[in-house]
């Protein structure tokens, strides 16, 4: 048995829960305010974040909490969940199924097991170290293709590219890939991890949005890691990618 399996099972029930309670809202009419970077929220984000955060707190009562809309508490057993209620809130508002519930536990500073649960799509993702990543009951695993050319590519955030000193070279770089897409975030890393794309790039993002996609994609065979190379769900950014071709992605994002 995984050493994270009770772990697993009680975030993916909270992940499960989380989605019902954001397709009972999408029954009516979504409302919904702006954060202070005018990213939209809305009460189905902060009821799920408020049932998985409970969840979790009762099964777990040592352990802290960090939540996008607010959920805190202190760790006292040096493990985190981190917790993105309803990622892809644009695109839940628009109706478009590509959102998902993502919880991670992190321990000791390291992604140790995540779940991404896509109510719209029937899909529930999930990993914990060691031990593989899967979707539903099936095995996930990376493409085995070694070449741009016959990549495929998902640019998430593409309006946020202009900040960084390699934009004015991106359509160029990405010229040469097989397919370029955009779908979102979540499921765009999740393409990479089911072997469907080879390279998702993220110009933008906090922990929430990364600790389930990081665990999920590294189970699955991939290499995650942020525009400077470091392995890590703070810096900002993301890239998860095929290990062939780790190193040509990584010389361009941190020229």
């Amino acid at each position: 048995m995984s050493e994270f399996a009770k772990e697993l099972e009680v975030a993916r029930a909270a992940a499960c829960r989380a989605g019902e309670i954001a397709l009972r809202y999408r029954e009516e009419e979504i409302g919904f305010d702006s954060k202070s970077d005018d990213s939209p929220v809305t009460a189905a984000d902060r009821e799920c974040e408020r049932v998985i955060a409970q969840a979790l707190e009762e099964a777990f009562p040592e352990d802290g909490l960090l939540g996008e809309e607010g959920a805190a508490k202190k760790s006292r057993s040096g493990r985190r969940w981190i917790i993105d209620p309803i990622d892809g809130t644009r695109d839940y508002i628009r109706g478009i199924p590509v959102w998902a519930n993502l919880i991670g536990l992190e321990q000791d500073g390291e992604v140790v097991a995540g779940v991404a649960h896509f109510p719209g799509r029937g899909e529930t993702y999930f990993a914990s170290r060691g031990t593989g990543a899967y979707v539903n009951d099936r095995r996930l695993r990376i493409s085995n293709i070694a070449s741009i050319s016959q990549a495929s590519l998902c640019l998430t955030g593409l309006n946020s590219f202009y900040k960084y000193s390699f934009s004015g070279e991106l359509l160029h770089w990405i010229k040469p890939f097989w397919s370029v897409r955009c779908f979102g975030g979540s499921i765009d890393a999740m393409l990479v991890a089911r072997g469907e794309a080879e390279v998702w790039i993220e110009s933008i993002v906090k922990p929430w949005d990364l600790a389930a996609l990081k665990i999920i994609s590294e189970e699955a065979g991939a290499e995650f890691f942020d525009f400077s190379g470091q392995l890590t769900i703070s810096g900002g950014n993301a890239v998860a990618c095929v290990p062939t071709l780790a190193a040509e992605v990584l010389r361009f994002l941190s020229r």
